[in-house]
């Protein structure tokens, strides 16, 4: 389902470049999100209750909660096995090329909007894969979860780990999820704490930990 809908949605996008594709995916996934909140099906406002944990591949019990967690970790090494080597693939390179300088990519025979394509709906079935078992994790699957502010905590969760590097939303996103922990107690400022965070890390830190490991080691990380 995800994929599909990456395709549908990123056929649609891909059109565009720059600031304008960032604004019509966040257009798209708006109207995603309301078609969630207004469906019958989806539950509405209040979701699809007690959605049960039952027995993934037949073998493990995700009611237990270690299963649970060991499987989760599995799903991710595995995603994230599968994007380190796309990166350092001959197709990851294309990604690169097109990235430095599309037109030059063009000239050299690539269809850059095939390939982004593919990323793109290579980004929707993972983030689809995500959503599936945060639906494991709670009792309740909710439309919240595709809200305007959810779209955009990939880019908060890549700014302090390192943009543009393997392991920087990874270690991004423990930076955030331990912020939002350990800040718990402070209500409501969280979101503002995290803002303030957020500003800092992109004028005075701007290659973010694993960015910044990366350039004292002289290595790409």
């Amino acid at each position: 389902m995800a994929a599909a809908l990456g395709v549908v949605i990123g056929a649609l996008a891909i059109r565009s470049k720059g600031i304008y594709f960032a604004n019509i995916t966040l257009a798209l996934a708006q109207m995603v999100y309301f078609f969630c909140v207004q469906a019958k099906f989806t539950g509405g406002e209040d979701g699809i209750q007690s959605v049960p944990r039952g027995v993934f591949l037949g073998l493990f019990d995700l009611r237990n909660i270690m299963t649970m967690y060991f499987v989760v970790l599995a799903i991710f090494l595995a995603g994230f096995l599968l994007l380190y080597r796309t990166i350092h693939s001959p197709f990851g390179q294309v990604l690169k090329a097109i990235r430095e300088h599309e037109p030059r990519a063009t000239s050299l025979g690539y269809s850059a909007e095939r390939y982004k394509l593919v990323a793109f709906v290579l980004s929707a079935t993972l983030v689809g894969a995500g959503g599936r078992h945060q639906g494991h994790r709670l009792p309740a699957r909710l439309a919240h979860g595709r809200a305007l502010d959810h779209v955009g905590r990939g880019g908060a969760d890549d700014a302090p780990g390192g943009l543009g590097t393997v392991f920087g939303p990874v270690v991004g996103a423990f930076i955030v999820i331990s912020l939002e922990n350990y800040l718990a107690q402070l209500g409501a400022w969280v979101t503002v704490v995290q803002g303030v965070i957020f500003v800092i890390c992109v004028l005075t830190f701007r290659r973010g930990v694993v960015g910044e490991l990366a350039r004292l080691l002289n290595k790409p990380l």
